[in-house]
């Protein structure tokens, strides 16, 4: 490991997910310090953190953005790989990582993330290549406040590396879609806050548009049935995302 090498933290938020981290531990080895924040496991996923020497903090959940943001802030090092527990470096992007910290001079990088689906990775439409910026120097950025579809803004140059984050969800279908039926309300909540309206034209149009776009423009057809499966699911998404706008829109109106 070079000696001129920015030291490396790396961050991962957990719950129940002891059968799924320890193949993101093994792939993180090489980092300086890891850090778990666990939100109440009770499958031995904090025991199974502390086995790989990491550094296990519970705290109650508070949200995508500001958990992964607690995380960021109990690291050691300015430098932070933030992951899931579900997700792992492929082998040209942990070395593509060792090389970046040799002299980083970007406040932050972005990699692609390689989605499993119905056990077929996806590389076309939605699914790919799904850029995600999760490697920064924390000085330099920071997560957003979102409590869905967080994300990380950075504050200087994002450069890109390559390699794929792998992202190997091992949730039953109907899993996924319980989880969907949770991401898009709170999606509707953040747009009620956010001052947006639900209309015909988005309740009807977003899902077209969705397809033609991930699905015919982006080639998600290449990925066979699964990936017309998860195109359908997206779609329908942005529709119930608008539905769900338009329920609360009413309910409030009824209230004044």
């Amino acid at each position: 490991m070079p000696a001129t090498r920015q030291p490396l933290s790396v961050a991962i938020i957990t719950l129940n997910a002891a059968s799924q981290l320890e193949d993101c531990l093994k792939r993180v080895r090489f980092a300086d310090e890891i850090v778990v924040v666990d939100s109440g496991s009770t499958d031995g996923t904090q025991a199974l953190a502390e086995r790989y020497g990491a550094r296990v903090i519970e705290q109650a959940w508070l949200g995508f953005g500001p958990q992964k943001q607690f995380a960021v802030e109990a690291a050691k090092h300015d430098w932070v790989l933030c992951l899931d527990a579900d997700e792992q470096l492929s082998p040209e992007l942990q070395a593509a990582i060792e090389n970046a910290l040799q002299n980083p001079s970007p406040a932050a990088f972005r990699f692609a993330r390689c989605n499993r689906f119905l056990g077929r990775y996806l590389k076309y439409g939605e699914g790919y290549p799904d850029w995600s910026l999760r490697l920064f120097d924390r000085r330099q950025a920071r997560w957003s406040d979102d409590a869905v579809h967080e994300k990380v803004v950075a504050n200087g140059r994002v450069d890109t590396l390559n390699g794929d984050l792998l992202h190997d969800s091992a949730e039953s279908l109907a899993t996924y879609l319980s989880k969907q039926n949770r991401y898009t309300s709170l999606a509707a909540d953040m747009a009620l806050a956010a001052g947006k309206r639900a209309s015909f034209a988005r309740l009807a149009f977003s899902p077209i548009i969705r397809f033609i776009k991930f699905y015919l423009i982006r080639q998600g057809f290449r990925d066979g049935l699964p990936g017309l499966i998860h195109i359908a699911i997206g779609c329908f998404n942005s529709f119930m995302k608008y539905a769900k706008l338009l329920e609360k829109q009413r309910s409030n109106a009824a209230l004044q």
